[in-house]
């Protein structure tokens, strides 16, 4: 099964300089995947688009009613009415990771900014395929994915030394 991850950049250039390679954001999300053997019709495809903060607070206040920065928003793909669920089963939906934030927090959290980006794309590709973390039983379900992909990619666990 191949993963196609369409990757968008809606950042300053700046910003563009300190992103890991290209390629290695494709890897991640495809190591979820991968982790827990998931099959589809067709090829399954995604778009992870890398944004200022600017548009993530739009997309949080619009969408989840909060007005600040995040690091990651999932947005499931939903089948348009009238629209076969058929014809469209291979569409996942998109991730939206803001650069500055990942960026910042990696520093606040004494991780390298590489395993603070791959954890965020691990994150929102499980949201992608229905993974939450609203209750604690869920919470720690996604968590223990996430820890297992993360660990599976070369990273240590995200959230070892977290309160």
């Amino acid at each position: 099964m191949t993963l196609h991850v369409e990757i968008q950049f809606a950042l300053d250039d700046a910003d563009l300089v300190r992103l890991p390679d290209v390629e290695k954001f494709s890897h991640w999300a495809r190591a979820v995947f991968d982790a827990l053997e998931k099959s589809f019709v067709g090829e399954p495809q995604m778009t992870l688009r890398l944004v200022e903060e600017a548009e993530i607070v739009q997309l949080n206040r619009d969408y989840r009613h909060k007005d600040m920065p995040t690091n990651v928003l999932s947005f499931p793909f939903e089948v348009p009415q009238g629209l076969p669920a058929s014809e469209c089963n291979s569409e996942l939906g998109d991730v939206v990771i803001c650069a500055p934030v990942v960026q910042r927090e990696a520093g606040q959290q004494s991780k390298t900014e590489e395993s603070h980006w791959a954890h965020m794309v691990v994150h929102g590709t499980l949201h992608l395929l229905g993974y939450d973390h609203i209750t604690d039983a869920e919470a720690v379900q996604m968590e223990s994915l996430e820890i297992q992909v993360l660990v599976g990619l070369g990273f240590t666990n995200p959230y070892a030394g977290s309160a």
